[in-house]
């Protein structure tokens, strides 16, 4: 067998292994062949049916930073009318090991073919935690372009640098910008342009709010608020969300409030969830209450809670319980 039939060819994306031929039971396994930062192989094997298996070469930095990849590949008869079997567009998949990606072909396969693999992307993930990044030049670019503009964002807010507009807090004040606010708010920037107060004094008053928690609100704004930070005072975030009409802060603080329920927190959570009408955290606070027993274990909270709750939200309660009991 000579070296040609085990190499790949390869431009910046794109990379093609010619078989001449396979026979019946036959395994081969290409060379690697290097696209972005890993070396690849890729392997066919031969039974009842054609596997082709695409995979990285296992090193340190597939270990620890495997590729995720999104590609199109394909096998094309390379004689006569070169007809092509296509397989569904594969989307940011990770790949560590030759299990990992392995199209099963079904359809006999004889003579010479081509194994046409054309990468769309490839990322790596974020050791911040961050979402997976791009590999090329636009990845990286839009990356670094980003992570420039939040850091100057940040020294605009931490460092006051031209502050126009001051917000006053129930035990403090904090410079902001007005333009940042109206960009991520409509109430802010109905606020500014019809509001004579506001635009005359450049002042904001919000006094149920602590100036701790108005700077995690503006650390959110301006996109540099940290993980324990949000958890810390996502109830005061959710409430500034509701009211300063911010949908994706208010998503945020509905996916957070939905993945720690217990029970010293789940009536506060329930009527969190109907004064900001979150109805999925309704459902799972309702489930965890009634479904899973969990209104037995806290009796005198919850009674001390229905003398305060919200009528219409006491009687969706009452509602579940007895179809609860229906089902038993």
């Amino acid at each position: 067998m000579s070296d040609s039939a085990y190499r790949v060819e390869t431009t910046s994306r794109l990379a093609q292994w010619r078989i001449d031929n396979l026979a019946s039971c036959t395994y081969r396994k290409s060379d690697p062949f290097k696209i972005g930062k890993w070396n690849w192989h890729l392997s066919v094997e031969k039974n009842r049916v054609l596997f082709v298996r695409l995979y990285p070469e296992i090193s340190n930095l597939t270990r620890d930073n495997p590729p995720i990849a999104s590609f199109i590949i394909r096998v094309v008869c390379s004689v006569g009318d070169r007809k092509a079997l296509t397989h569904p567009e594969v989307t940011n998949k990770k790949l560590k090991s030759n299990d990992d990606f392995i199209w099963a072909i079904d359809v006999p396969l004889t003579g010479k073919f081509i194994i046409d693999l054309e990468f769309l992307d490839l990322k790596t993930a974020s050791g911040e935690g961050g979402e997976p990044c791009s590999i090329w030049a636009g990845g990286l670019t839009q990356k670094r372009s980003n992570a420039t503009a939040l850091a100057s964002l940040s020294r605009m807010l931490t460092e006051g640098i031209h502050t126009d507009i001051m917000i006053n807090v129930s035990d403090g004040s904090i410079g902001a910008h007005r333009a940042m606010l109206a960009a991520r708010s409509t109430v802010f920037q109905s606020m500014f342009s019809h509001d004579l107060k506001e635009r005359e004094l450049s002042t904001i008053n919000i006094s149920d709010m602590s100036i701790e928690a108005c700077q995690a609100f503006l650390n959110y704004i301006y996109g540099n608020i940290g993980y324990e930070e949000f958890l810390t005072h996502r109830l005061a975030l959710l409430h500034a969300a509701d009211k300063y009409d911010i949908s994706d802060l208010k998503d945020a603080c509905h996916e957070s409030l939905l993945e720690d329920i217990d029970t010293k927190n789940v009536l506060e959570r329930l009527q969190n969830a109907s004064l900001y009408q979150l109805p999925r955290l309704k459902t799972s606070c309702m489930r965890y209450l009634v479904k899973f027993g969990k209104i037995y274990d806290i009796r005198d909270d919850f009674n001390a809670f229905l003398l305060c709750a919200d009528r219409d939200l006491i009687a969706e309660i009452f509602a579940e319980v007895l179809g609860a009991w229906k089902g038993f």
